[in-house]
């Protein structure tokens, strides 16, 4: 007899004598793994309010006290995002915590679960790539119209020669700016929800089985 056939034997034979799972110990299995899973989501959630409110802080005390119009207008319209992100997080880290600790099916909780955080990832990620060149650009109109900005003349301080270096140099720039933080944007939601969507879906899997 050969020795994978021998292994297939033995691992039959001890399945015979194993006593099985019942459904309820198979929900309490699976709700173990998933209060785990559910429990770094709601971390990572908890993660990002913080940092909402640490940039809602500095973003509103530079745009209220900063030295330059143009400045201070684009922190006040930044503090006001992550002043309305802080209730999506918030929204979504009470929907989490309630789906958890409800005593609807298992299977059902999961799915949407996965269904809100997934949806929340995507237009995370789509806002994000919109937000770089817009940001941007709305800068660069604020500074051009800053009225506290002082004039430098004289072509030895001229960095460009012409208006169309310049409109050269800031489209490179965005572009290398958004590729930079395209690449950046999905390693981070990859890094704070998207391994663990991965487990929830595994196990709904296990659930649908």
């Amino acid at each position: 007899m050969e020795f994978d056939e021998l292994k297939i034997l033995l691992k039959q034979q001890l399945n015979e004598h194993q006593p099985q799972k019942s459904a309820d110990d198979l929900s309490v299995l699976l709700g173990k793994k998933t209060q785990s899973v559910i429990g770094k989501i709601k971390k990572s959630l908890r993660l990002e309010l913080i940092t909402s409110i640490i940039f809602l802080i500095v973003f509103a005390y530079f745009g209220i006290a900063g030295n330059f119009w143009s400045l201070r207008v684009y922190l006040s319209v930044f503090a006001v995002i992550f002043f309305l992100f802080f209730f999506v997080l918030l929204f979504l880290l009470q929907k989490t915590i309630k789906l958890s600790s409800t005593s609807l099916p298992v299977k059902a909780n999961l799915q949407f679960i996965v269904h809100i955080i997934k949806e929340y990832v995507k237009r995370s990620f789509q806002l994000t790539m919109i937000f770089i060149p817009v940001s941007i650009v709305f800068m660069i109109i604020l500074a051009h119209n800053d009225p506290s900005r002082q004039i430098i003349t004289g072509n030895e301080n001229h960095l460009f020669q012409n208006s169309m270096q310049e409109v050269i140099f800031f489209i490179v720039y965005i572009a290398v700016f958004s590729v930079g933080m395209y690449f950046f944007t999905k390693w981070y939601l990859k890094k704070l929800y998207g391994n663990y969507l991965n487990q929830l879906e595994a196990l709904i899997k296990e659930l649908e089985e």
